[in-house]
Formats: structure tokens, C-alpha cells, sequence
């Protein structure tokens, strides 16, 4: 079970809110140390951590990741392009109040809730669009050209969205805004208002998490995102031939939903394939399908090169264009230390057809 440092609930302020929110009070300063940072985000919940008890944090984030980093087994790998993201917050801020005109200031650290101890947020800007105090809160983002689509006509995405609305419903603004610099070289961003029946869900909802998973330490259950997947092939280090003990019909039981949905899984594989291949029939030998002048699909000679044919096919081309390539010698590395190998090796889970 998690320790609770009660200091960080009762850091002293000036007034029991800031005057640029009206609802939050400083918890950490922004020169705060890195320890005193870990400490803080194990005892609450920021916007990240929302998107991800929501399954809403992409191929990093989920439920497992927040609970295993909230009990001080941090999973947190910071990507390239967040990153990259941090580095030009001030650029994306800058062309935002460019765009926009309303000005921005960083924020002063790690606000908390005065309410509720465990709401916590990490704003990327404050907002001024009238004299006085902040009126609002920014969060910025860079993102991929291959998620523009996600960006057009003022759409936000659901996750910076309800990082947005984590952000008011921390500090007590009645709007936000979501800024995001996509491929590199455009600027999407949008106002959101202050939803209070999404801020009621989110603080239930949240809340009851938190004391469930955080403060009594009850693990989550199983979930099927992609980023819980990873997580957990990674999450313990593997004792071999070591036996886990499951009662009978819960692996009965389990087996049998697994068996269901594969049976399924090739069930959906094959009615794709049949509606793929008619597809095909109908593009023959052209590249794009066009239904009332518009695109419809398209069946391009882009995929993966046949190596092996073409080697089969034009042996001379083959020999001619093939070059050595250092290559990590894996079995050498498995002989000769296999606690290293070990490590890397990733895990596989096998259901045999028989058995139970």
C-alpha cells in the first residue's frame, strides 16, 4: 500500500487558492527538485494520468501503467516525440497567441485542488484574455502528419481534450484551449468550455479509482489496450520453469473465452479477406477506385519488396545488389551470457488446444 506524505497535502500558501485559479492553490513550485516532483505525482492524479485510468493515452499509457507508477514501479519511457514536444512547448505557445491573440504565461508549478487533495495538475500554459488574473488554461502538443485528420475543423482528439478539462476542473476555469503543432509545420488549436457534467464524471470516476487502486492498493483488472499488452511482457522479470498456481475453473474459464475469440478473430479475418479480394476483382489491373468522382480506395504496388522471389527470379541482380550487413550474433550472445539474453528475450503467451 501506498505512503502517504501528508506535507504534500499541506504545503503552506499565501490564500487557500491562487489568484489565477480559482480553485487550486500551489502544491510544488516549478524549480521544486525531481524527488520532491516523483513524490507529489505518486500521491494524485494530472491530466496524463486521467487519459490513461480512461484508456485514453495511445500505445503508452493505461490503467496498469498509472497503478504501477503511483506505487512507485515507474513505467514512464518518454517518448521521442514528447520530448520533442517538451523542447518546443514555447514555440507552440508562441504561435498559438500569434494565431489567437490572447496571451499565455507558464504556469507556476504543480497546482492541487483545495477540495481534493488527490487532483493535481501540471498546466502547460496559463491564459489572459482580459486584464487581471488567468482566465484560462492552454495545453500544447506536437503531433504527427499522420494524425492531421484528427485536428481538422476545429476537432480535438479525446485525449488532449480531457487533459484540457482536467486542467479546469483542478483550477476552477470555465474554458481552455488545446494547441497542437502537427507535422511540424501547422497549427491547429481550439477553445473548449467548461463541461461540468464531464468534470462531475471525471472526479467520480477518478476518485473512486484513486482510492481503490492508489490509496487501498487493490490491483486493476486485466484490460485489452496495446500499452497494458507491452507493459506487461516487460513488467516482471521472468523465473524460469517456475509454475503459477490458477484454480481450475478460472483457467477453464479463461481458456474457454480464449478459444471464443480466436474463433472469432478468424472468423473476422476471413470476412475482411473476402471483402478485401472483392475489392480487388473490382480495382483489376488499375491503382485507384473512384466512385462518383471521388476516391473510393486504391491498390498500389507500394508493400513489401519479395526478396526471396526476386533472388529467385534474377539471381545475377541479386548477387549484384546484396552487401554485408553487421548482424547481432544472438546465439553466441544466448551461450555466453544468458542472464543478458534473458533479460531482452520477450515473453510469449501459448494456450495449447488440449489440456485441463
Amino acid at each position: 500500500m501506498i505512503q502517504t506524505d501528508m506535507a504534500l497535502f499541506d504545503m503552506p500558501t499565501q490564500s487557500p487558492a491562487l489568484a489565477d485559479a480559482p480553485t487550486a492553490r500551489l502544491l510544488l513550485p516549478a524549480d521544486a527538485s525531481h524527488e520532491e516532483w516523483e513524490a507529489a505525482r505518486r500521491l494524485g492524479l494530472g491530466g496524463s494520468d486521467i487519459a490513461g485510468i480512461l484508456g485514453l493515452g495511445g500505445r503508452y499509457t493505461g490503467p496498469r501503467h498509472v497503478f504501477e507508477e503511483k506505487h512507485g514501479r515507474s513505467t514512464f519511457r518518454e517518448s521521442e516525440a514528447a520530448e520533442i514536444g517538451s523542447e518546443i512547448e514555447d514555440f507552440i505557445a508562441h504561435m498559438f497567441t500569434k494565431r489567437s491573440g490572447v496571451a499565455t504565461s507558464e504556469a507556476p508549478g504543480t497546482l492541487v485542488h483545495v477540495g481534493h487533495p488527490w487532483m493535481r495538475v501540471n498546466v502547460d500554459r496559463l491564459t489572459f484574455e482580459r486584464p487581471g488574473p488567468a482566465s484560462g488554461v492552454l495545453e500544447c502538443k506536437n503531433r504527427s502528419e499522420y494524425q492531421a485528420d484528427q485536428w481538422e475543423d476545429g476537432a480535438v482528439p479525446d485525449a488532449p481534450a480531457i487533459q484540457c478539462h482536467w486542467g479546469m476542473a483542478v483550477g476552477g476555469w470555465d474554458h481552455g484551449f488545446v494547441a497542437a503543432l502537427v507535422g511540424g509545420n501547422k497549427l491547429r488549436w481550439s477553445r473548449l468550455e467548461r463541461d461540468e457534467e464531464m468534470i462531475e464524471y471525471l472526479v467520480d470516476y477518478c476518485g473512486r479509482w484513486f482510492e481503490r487502486h492508489v490509496v487501498e492498493g487493490i490491483e486493476p483488472p486485466a484490460d485489452g489496450l496495446e500499452a497494458t499488452s507491452d507493459l506487461l511482457a516487460k513488467l516482471w522479470s521472468v523465473k524460469a520453469e517456475t509454475i503459477a498456481e490458477i484454480g481450475v475453473e478460472q483457467a477453464k474459464a479463461l481458456r474457454a473465452r480464449h478459444a471464443e475469440v480466436k474463433a472469432r478473430e478468424k472468423a473476422i479475418k476471413e470476412d475482411l479477406r473476402l471483402v478485401e479480394n472483392e475489392m480487388k476483382l473490382l480495382t483489376a489491373d488499375n491503382e485507384i477506385a473512384k466512385s462518383g468522382g471521388q476516391p473510393a480506395w486504391s491498390w498500389k504496388a507500394n508493400g513489401t519488396f519479395a526478396s526471396k522471389q526476386f533472388a529467385e527470379a534474377h539471381p545475377e541482380l541479386a548477387a549484384e545488389y546484396t552487401h554485408m550487413a553487421p548482424v547481432l550474433d544472438v546465439d553466441r550472445l544466448k551461450g555466453e551470457k544468458p542472464d543478458v539474453y534473458a533479460e531482452f528475450r520477450a515473453r510469449r503467451l501459448i494456450v495449447p488446444a488440449k489440456g485441463i
